[in-house]
């Protein structure tokens, strides 16, 4: 196993500790989160909070101590920056899913070790959903792109 994979292993049984402290394995937990003009539960405010201040800390401690990174050649930096109709539509499907399922992806994925129907349910239906955008509608999205430039 290589040292970028110890990481990210690392990185990703940490997270999903977090998560599950958190309560964001818990849909309903969620729900009531979104559920601004209900009954609203705003404690995951202090998760995003942690999150962001956390984030902050160690970008600038990256950014001020390393010139390159430690594992890898090169900073990734994300050459999209413009706001699209894939971008919109996508945030709207992940929002609708998180909203009617309580799970974003990675709490799903955490969730799987519970063995409910419904996590399973919802984490097959997200992969099968990432299936078909990959392998049908990407293309064709790409083909269109091709032709309308």
């Amino acid at each position: 196993m290589t040292k970028i994979n110890v990481v990210a292993l690392f990185s990703g049984i940490l997270f999903s500790i977090g998560l599950g402290i958190s309560g964001m394995t818990k849909p309903q937990k969620v729900i009531g989160f979104l559920d601004i003009l209900g009954e609203w539960d705003m404690s995951l405010i202090f998760v995003m909070v942690g999150g962001i201040i956390t984030y902050l800390i160690f970008n600038l401690f990256i950014k001020i101590k390393l010139e390159t990174p430690l594992l890898v050649k090169d900073f990734y930096t994300p050459s999209k920056s413009k706001i699209d109709r894939n971008l919109i539509f996508g945030s709207i499907l992940f929002g609708a899913g998180w909203g009617l399922g309580g799970y974003c992806p990675g709490p799903a994925i955490t969730s799987i070790g519970t063995g409910s129907l419904g996590t399973l349910l919802f984490v097959f239906s997200m992969g099968l959903g990432m299936f078909i955008e990959d392998r049908f509608i990407a293309p064709i999205i790409s083909l269109y792109k091709i032709q309308h430039t």
